[in-house]
């Protein structure tokens, strides 16, 4: 994660205002407080897995739960060995499962199906290819070298489908798409079909529902929903979106619910899919971009940039279809920003939402935390210097805390929040000399969540924390 300056943390007023009846208005105003720290103990350094004295470019990449065993990669971008790891939360219990020698490259894309964990991995014999492990060293070894020989395969979306890895392969050199599915084995690793015209794939754009991975496919006849069981004759068209090919824009999973947002022409159509051609619906249009934020409900809440107002709005559709409704317009940050939502996480029946005001630079000026309930009273501000180099994670902890990486004094660290009762503040407790930054791959594993932190070894280091706690009892506000 990089590191910029961040300003100031703070924390928005929970006192609601309302607006015009048509539509109100979130007009709270973030203000500085002292937010104080969980004490020591709640957080704690799991092991030191990379020594003091490594290389400052090695981290723990890809923390993954797999059974109740979390695995994570320790990666490097220099010609330095890459490993895997796997940890059962205590510091004996940590320990490497394979080290790989130079000239191997970093492990990336792991995917747990079943007790076992799939990822890719580069070596100069067979490129990079598809890799599975068992937690042990002999256990963990390549499953085909699909490319053969010292060439790449381009392997893209893995997911955990019926017991089965399902992923889809690009081919070298040419426009052609495959889905394939592996159980692990050599043998078992086939080609199920070609889906050339596959939308998205590099951004992940399938969705998850009734046992089927569903993807979008532009044809001849225009842009079509598909969907697979990893089977040949499980892959089936489902449902003609558009004609012409059309762009689809999002994806967002409710449950076994899938959502997706299809741009036709000026105006952006929000469906629903439950994965068949049935429960496939159009809900509504709008003539301008839209971004879906989550489910509350019976209703899908939406933002969208208004040009004219120059602010964002939230808007809400029923699930069943209609019933568009405003829920709210946020404030003006500046008179040039153009605000985009980045990451959002529903948790305790609200929408946490990070915002980032894009005033004509790559890099965000500031981002904010926000969170709404579905309605103008709900809609607040809840913290004002997130990350801004890299999106911040904003990770429920299905417990009703939401992390996220914010800043108090410059460097990210990890915070959390909880809007009832009103508490935010920092996850780590750290001496007043010692540094601490990051905040990445949160995962949970049983009772407890998982991240990468610098600490004061000064290099990337596993913590962890429980996925439940209640600190600090208040907040002091700054006089």
């Amino acid at each position: 994660m990089g590191v910029r300056t961040w300003g100031v943390a703070a924390w928005l007023g929970l006192a609601a205002c309302g607006g015009s009846p048509a539509e109100e208005e979130a007009v709270s105003t973030p203000r500085e407080v002292e937010a104080q720290a969980c004490p020591p103990g709640v957080s704690s350094r799991v092991k030191i897995v990379i020594p003091p004295n490594a290389s400052v470019f090695r981290r723990l990449d890809g923390l993954t739960h797999v059974q109740g065993t979390l695995y994570f990669a320790v990666n490097d971008l220099l010609p330095e060995p890459s490993a895997l790891w796997r940890s059962n939360g205590t510091d004996a219990g940590t320990v490497p499962v394979r080290t790989f020698s130079s000239g191997y490259g970093p492990i990336t894309e792991p995917v747990a199906v079943g007790s076992r964990l799939f990822f890719q991995l580069s070596s100069p014999v067979s490129g990079n290819e598809l890799w599975i492990s068992n937690g042990t060293s002999s256990g963990t070894g390549l499953v085909q070298d699909i490319t053969p020989g010292p060439a790449s395969s381009t392997l893209l979306n893995p997911v955990s489908l019926n017991g089965r890895l399902v992923f889809f392969r690009e081919g070298l050199g040419t426009t052609a798409t495959e889905l394939w599915r592996s159980d692990g084995t050599a043998s078992g690793t086939l080609r199920v079909r070609a889906v050339s015209g596959t939308q998205g794939l590099a951004n992940k754009l399938t969705l998850q529902a009734s046992g089927a991975l569903l993807f979008f496919r532009n044809e001849a006849t225009g842009t079509w929903l598909w969907r697979t069981n990893g089977m040949l004759a499980g892959t089936e068209a489902v449902l003609r979106l558009s004609s012409p090919q059309r762009p689809i824009q999002q994806v967002a999973q409710a449950g076994n619910l899938g959502l997706f947002i299809l741009q036709n022409g000026p105006n952006y159509q929000v469906w629903k899919t439950d994965g068949t051609a049935q429960g496939t619906v159009l809900l509504d249009a709008f003539g301008r971009p839209v971004k879906i934020l989550g489910v509350l409900g019976s209703r899908v809440y939406l933002s969208s940039f208004d040009p004219d107002l120059q602010r964002l709005r939230i808007q809400s559709l029923l699930l069943s279809g209609g019933g568009k409704a405003s829920v709210v317009t946020l404030p003006q940050y500046s008179e040039v920003d153009v605000p985009v939502v980045q990451n959002t996480a529903t948790s305790a029946g609200r929408i946490y939402f990070a915002l980032a005001h894009q005033v004509g630079e790559p890099v965000p000026e500031t981002v904010d935390l926000w969170m709404t309930d579905g309605t103008a009273d709900g809609t607040r501000g809840l913290f004002a210097s997130l990350t801004r180099d890299e999106p911040s994670p904003v990770f429920a902890t299905g417990e009703g805390v939401v992390l996220f990486t914010g800043s108090s004094s410059g460097l990210p660290e990890p915070w959390f929040t909880r809007d009832t009762p009103p508490i935010t503040g920092r996850l780590v407790a750290t001496p007043p000399e010692t540094r601490v930054f990051g905040g990445d791959d949160y995962t949970r594993v049983g009772s407890r969540i998982y991240f990468t932190l610098v600490d004061d070894t000064q290099r990337n280091q596993l913590w962890s924390a429980p996925a439940s706690f209640t600190c600090p009892p208040g907040l002091s506000e700054a006089r």
